[in-house]
């Protein structure tokens, strides 16, 4: 038997099977009770409807007396994959733009913590620096600097003499240690064996302490002019000059000297240690003891069998620290020095005549080379009158203990290395010359 199908009226309500077609009523159908039913019903699904739109749907099965023809659903389209905007952009559905990542705030975070470490870097090298802590602090240095400060010297002056001297790595840090230390005003004049790259606070000790040092260091050979302009800037009070004509308890003539004017020749070269404001009368005394002590130690039994005195090697001694740079030729001319004297020459040696005229480093004028004063040893046959400076233990020893070879003549070698070329021969020696003149090697050098 065929199924009835569900009838519709004209609004478009739908009949269960069976029940037929009801007769026509108003457009309303406020006539018919059962319109009236239907009406109530689709007020009753379109409030469902409603309230389906606000919550979940749920899944009912419908009374079988209320089923409605179930239409089928549509099928969601798929999503488009939604394009996410770069940073700092809009979105591309018109909402609000997405919130930029905080990347100035972490630059300057790390720009401000590497500020932070450097500066740290720095504080921690100054002080370094400054106070050269253990195990920085190289304390007493190494090797030998000799400085001399001048008398009313400026800290800013003695910063600045031993940095140039590499006894301080740094003369500006080293006077701010000064000023920090008090010690400004404290610094002693003087000539001072110091060592390179000390400590600030090893370097202030060493000029400021009472119990500090002045050191005077006298170069062999050295007049007593020479010696006075050396010692001119060492802040000893006194005159060196008047102090060094005679000191009492010192006797020359007990060495063959005729009276002498001065203590020429017995005023020993070395390194001298002297209280922060001695006097050179103390200086004096100490060259005097220590040419005492060197003298007896040299053996002068040659030159006394040549008729020699003390005060003669003692000449001849500071002819030869005049005369030589290379050590070993000090014999070599002490020699030509006695054969000459054996023979009656004139010496012909010109320091001499620079002793006379004071003149150490110029050009001999013809009128000092034709001095009548004894001192000239181109026209005065035998020693100068006095020592013309003071020889060191070396010079003395070799005055004492020539070599024994016949030569009488010296003439410096012109390859400028200070060296001399000797001979016997008179007429050898003036081609010497000739080739000494020449400023080349020069041939045949014997030495």
């Amino acid at each position: 038997m065929p199924e009835e199908e569900w009838s519709a009226d004209t609004e478009g309500n739908l009949t269960p099977p069976g029940e037929g077609l009801k007769p026509p009523t108003d457009e309303f159908g406020r006539d018919d009770p059962a319109s009236l039913e239907r009406e109530r019903r689709r007020q009753e699904r379109e409030a469902r409807r409603g309230k389906s739109r606000q919550a979940p749907p749920v899944a009912e099965t419908p009374p079988a007396a209320t089923a409605e023809v179930q239409r089928p659903k549509k099928r969601p389209k798929p999503k488009e994959p939604i394009a996410t905007p770069p940073p700092g952009e809009s979105g591309g559905d018109g909402g609000d733009p997405s919130p930029p990542k905080p990347r100035g705030r972490y630059r300057r975070r790390r720009i401000l913590a590497l500020g932070l470490l450097l500066v740290g870097v720095l504080v921690a090298w100054f002080l370094i620096a400054f106070f050269q802590p253990p195990p920085f602090d190289p304390g007493d240095g190494s090797g030998e600097a000799i400085v001399t400060v001048p008398e009313g010297a400026s800290a800013s002056t003695v910063a600045n003499l031993l940095s140039e001297n590499d006894v301080v790595s740094n003369g500006t840090l080293f006077e701010w240690r000064l000023k920090l230390a008090g010690k400004t005003d404290q610094i002693l004049p003087g000539r001072y064996v110091l060592a390179h790259n000390m400590s600030y606070s090893v370097a202030i000790d060493r000029l400021t302490s009472a119990g500090g040092k002045i050191n005077v260091t006298l170069p062999e050979g050295e007049d007593r002019t020479q010696i006075a302009a050396t010692i001119k800037d060492l802040g000893l009070s006194g005159d060196y000059l008047a102090a060094t004509k005679s000191v009492k308890g010192f006797d020359p003539n007990r060495y063959g000297a005729q009276n002498p004017e001065s203590l020429e020749g017995f005023l020993f070269p070395a390194t001298y240690e002297l209280d922060p404001g001695a006097s050179v009368d103390q200086l004096v005394s100490e060259q005097l003891q220590a040419f005492r002590q060197n003298i007896a130690g040299v053996n002068l039994s040659y030159a006394k069998s040549k008729n020699l005195t003390v005060y003669d090697v003692l000449t001849i001694a500071s002819m030869i620290d005049k005369e030589v740079a290379v050590p070993s030729e000090r014999p070599l001319v002490a020699a030509v020095i006695y054969n000459r004297l054996h023979r009656g020459m004139p010496l012909g040696i010109d320091a001499t005549t620079r002793f006379e005229f004071h003149n150490y480093t110029g050009e001999i004028t013809q009128s000092q080379l034709q001095s009548p004063s004894p001192y000239n040893t181109r026209t005065h046959a035998g020693l100068p009158p006095t020592p013309i400076g003071n020889p060191g233990l070396a010079a003395i020893q070799a005055a004492a203990h020539p070599a024994k070879v016949n030569y009488l003549f010296y003439v410096v070698n012109g390859d400028g290395s200070g060296h001399h070329c000797f001979t016997a021969s008179e007429q050898e020696f003036n081609q010497l010359v000739a080739a000494s003149n020449s400023g080349r090697a020069t041939p045949n050098c014997r030495s």
